[in-house]
């Protein structure tokens, strides 16, 4: 079926959305304010998919893509718009979410754009085609669209996955198969530091024997800002990147890095924020959220046009001033930056993951910090709330900041039933995260004030942090705050 139609909304995934006979009808490409001929190409019962034809009437906003990947690789969605018309989109979503998922009067105002859109990801995951060229899936699939110079990565990211690839094409070694499960070079996944630092993990399904050397001077010959090599021998069968053992083939086998003002170690399997500027400024409001303020210092910083914030302001400071008694517990803590942003403003933090190499991380990451008032947890959510909820903890505050597919119900009636003031939710996914504070709202606690992030520029992913507050007993008083005072420059 060919038909016309406006768009007049976003998708959650950054494609246009249409109505044709009263159905929403999703089409990749197109923006809100332009009119497409469109071909349905699926019909289902929740939703109908079409591809736009031929662009009839375009938005002002529309821009050429300056990748000549996209849209073929699905690692960004939003090359074809200018960038306040991309962050616009962004925060229209997430106040959509609260209102329709989480039924909330909740709005956020204002959502903080990032001053660099491209070489602004410190960690890349390549993937491999048969042709043992780095790359990315293609959008829903696994298809390895071939990509050279990747403008999200940084420069030291690319040469490094080239180099392996090279590596691999002259040595005869095959790429792995998935379906199959036959070859050998199956990721590589690298991270870099704020001072160039290169850490370089090469995922196979097995070593690469008599070669190995070879493999670590051909990275170190193309990046010779490479502090570690690492092999990590996966034979899971499926897509899992990271599983199994990991050997240090060369150097150092922690990346050195630095946030919110600390130092951090950080294994490949270690939770950290893939942008650097913009997880400062989200941590720094997280930390002011848990200490009871509901804004930082000076308050938001001067949009430069629409609601959009960009640049550095009073979200990057977290205050280096003297700690109050209260607790704090920080919930799915990687590495642990959150939680050493959070002792600065805190008598004492407990930290919980699941991961147990990230938790190793976080104890080493607090001892190099000289940060004494932090305990670690090695366990998931709902078990470490559960156990600090048996030894009779009461948190003042409690930081969430979960995987995608948010908190698990019971994790919810946990952290409700330990009667915190404060619940500061830091979330990658504003559905689940919608969801989640509804179910808060059940328990007591009301949505109070919430602020996006652009963690993610050029894709339609984008972080948030929400402020809750428990409604206090008629005739209650509230507990004391962690610290309700200014936030200064550390």
């Amino acid at each position: 079926m060919i038909c016309e139609a406006g768009i007049d909304g976003w998708g959650h995934d950054g494609s246009g959305v249409a109505r044709v006979e009263g159905r929403a009808v999703f089409v990749p490409g197109a923006i809100p304010g332009e009119r497409w001929r469109l071909r349905l190409v699926k019909v289902t019962a929740g939703a109908v998919y079409a591809r736009g034809e031929a662009l009839l009437e375009p938005s002002p906003a529309r821009i050429e893509p300056d990748c000549p990947a996209y849209p073929r690789c699905g690692g960004c969605a939003l090359r074809h718009v200018d960038y306040a018309a991309e962050l616009d989109m962004k925060l229209d979503r997430v106040n959509e979410a609260y209102r329709r998922i989480g039924g909330l009067a909740l709005r956020a105002d204002e959502i903080l754009g990032a001053a660099r859109t491209e070489g602004y990801r410190n960690k890349a995951i390549f993937a491999v085609t048969p042709e043992l060229r780095p790359g990315f899936y293609r959008a829903r699939s696994h298809d390895v669209i071939p990509v050279t110079r990747c403008r999200l990565q940084t420069d030291a990211s690319c040469r490094a996955a080239e180099a392996v690839c090279a590596f691999a094409r002259a040595k005869g070694f095959a790429a792995y198969d998935e379906a199959g499960g036959r070859g050998l070079l199956r990721h590589i996944f690298t991270r870099s530091a704020r001072d160039g630092a290169l850490q370089v993990t090469v995922v196979a399904a097995g070593g690469f024997g008599a070669a190995t050397g070879a493999l670590v001077e051909a990275v170190r010959a193309a990046c010779p800002e490479t502090v570690g090599v690492i092999l990590n021998v996966n034979r899971t069968r499926g897509n899992t990147v990271l599983a199994g053992d990991f050997h240090t083939l060369w150097g150092a086998d922690t990346l050195s890095d630095t946030l919110c003002g600390s130092r951090f170690a950080l294994s490949p399997r270690s939770f950290y924020q893939v942008n650097p500027e913009q997880a400062e400024r989200l941590y720094a409001l997280a930390v002011a959220f848990a200490a009871g303020e509901s804004a930082c210092r000076g308050g938001s910083p001067e949009p430069p046009a629409g609601r959009a914030a960009e640049g550095g302001g009073p979200y990057s400071e977290i205050s280096n001033g003297a700690k109050p008694s209260g607790l704090v517990l920080d919930l799915y803590c990687g590495a642990g930056t959150i939680t050493l942003a959070l002792a600065r403003r805190a008598g004492r933090v407990i930290g919980a993951e699941l991961v147990p190499a990230a938790v190793e991380n976080a104890g080493e990451n607090a001892a190099r910090n000289g940060v004494e008032n932090v305990e670690f947890l090695c366990a998931d959510a709902g078990e470490a709330a559960a156990e600090l909820l048996r030894r009779g903890e009461k948190p003042e505050a409690v930081v969430v900041d979960p995987p995608r597919k948010g908190l698990a119900p019971e994790v919810v009636d946990i952290i409700a039933a330990m009667g915190p003031e404060r619940v500061v939710y830091v979330s990658c996914d504003v559905a689940t995260q919608a969801r989640d504070l509804k179910r808060f709202a059940a328990l007591g606690y009301e949505a109070k004030k919430a602020v996006a992030v652009d963690m993610f520029p050029r894709t339609a992913h984008v972080e948030t942090v929400c402020l809750l507050t428990r409604r206090a007993a008629s005739g209650s008083p509230a507990r004391g705050a962690v610290a309700a005072r200014p936030p200064q420059a550390p």
